[in-house]
């Protein structure tokens, strides 16, 4: 439209009736006359502007995430942090549900035996001076601990306290080769010696060439003298290999051990042992026999042999 003096009246006009649209509308409030107008304009314009507006959200929320961009990882942040919180008391939950197991097994073990312990937790493995099969525990002289002390778990023996410091203490496992402890056999009560042999089974001499011994027979220590280093009764092993009897003095056999030396946890030494040697008490209930059922054959008989062979069956 060119500007002529036409088009500036017209224009002039326009804005003069809208201000008179507009001050109408105000006054007439709820009951306006340009009601209708407005709802006929809102029927028209409302789609363009949900289209607009659909447009320019995604902006505004884009605004909007990098303006809350630091509260949101902040809380993503914490989410994390208590998940990870909640995880760990998970995994300490079950930790402490096996520890308490593996301390009731200890109770259980020392009860039978009449052995009085002091419990404590591995907290280390190996020792700084050698390549020994050794363990470090959280107790030690403060706690009443002394060297050539008797260190069992709920399955069975451990090993002896060697190395002794006010509040930790060293025990040389009974898988070490340099370790070595009486035993008795199961019953027969046939004696020797065991020796650890790392991860193999532990090998044992017994006193008597002759022995009776087959697999599946288990072993205790036989105990010391003044009960250092070895407490009797203390479950060893269960034989799993005899070695054919030679004639010689002595009989070997191979035992593997009760006590899972690699997964070590809560153990107990003993600082007091039993006033009478509780033999093959401690040693867990063996295994039920199983009932051997046998079958009488029933010899067959021949029809034709049979004194009602030929007869009519009497009802």
């Amino acid at each position: 439209m060119r500007d002529t003096r036409e088009s500036r009246l017209l224009l002039v006009l326009l804005v003069a009736i809208a201000f008179a649209l507009i001050t109408v509308d105000i006054r007439g409030g709820e009951d306006s006359p340009l009601d209708g107008t407005r709802s006929a304009a809102a029927a028209v314009f409302g789609p363009v502007e949900n289209g607009v507006a659909a447009a320019v959200d995604p902006v505004d929320n884009a605004v909007d995430a990098v303006r809350d961009s630091g509260d949101r990882s902040s809380r993503i942040s914490e989410l994390e942090r208590e998940n990870a919180e909640l995880k760990q008391q998970l995994g300490s939950k079950d930790v402490t549900r096996e520890r308490a197991r593996e301390l009731d097994k200890l109770l259980k073990l020392a009860g039978a035996g009449q052995y009085r312990v002091k419990g404590a937790q591995v907290i280390a493995i190996g020792a700084a001076q050698g390549f020994s099969w050794t363990v470090t525990i959280d107790a030690g002289a403060n706690d009443g601990i002394q060297r050539d002390m008797t260190v069992v778990n709920g399955d069975g023996l451990v090993g002896r306290v060697t190395t002794v410091g006010p509040s930790t203490s060293t025990v040389l496992l009974a898988c070490d080769p340099d370790f070595t402890v009486g035993t008795r056999l199961e019953k027969s009560s046939e004696l020797g010696f065991a020796t650890g042999q790392g991860n193999r089974p532990m090998r044992v001499q017994l006193l008597n060439g002759k022995a009776h011994v087959q697999k599946g027979s288990r072993l205790v220590t036989f105990g010391s003298q003044a009960d250092k280093p070895f407490v009797p009764g203390v479950p060893v092993g269960t034989v799993v290999k005899v070695d054919p009897a030679g004639g010689g003095l002595t009989r070997t056999v191979e035992v593997t051990p009760f006590v899972g030396y690699t997964k070590l946890d809560i153990v107990g030494v003993v600082v007091q042992g039993p006033r009478k040697d509780p033999r093959d008490s401690v040693l867990p209930a063996g295994p039920k026999p199983v009932p051997t059922v046998t079958v009488t054959a029933t010899p067959s008989v021949n029809p034709s042999q049979s004194p009602l062979y030929g007869q009519e069956e009497v009802r």
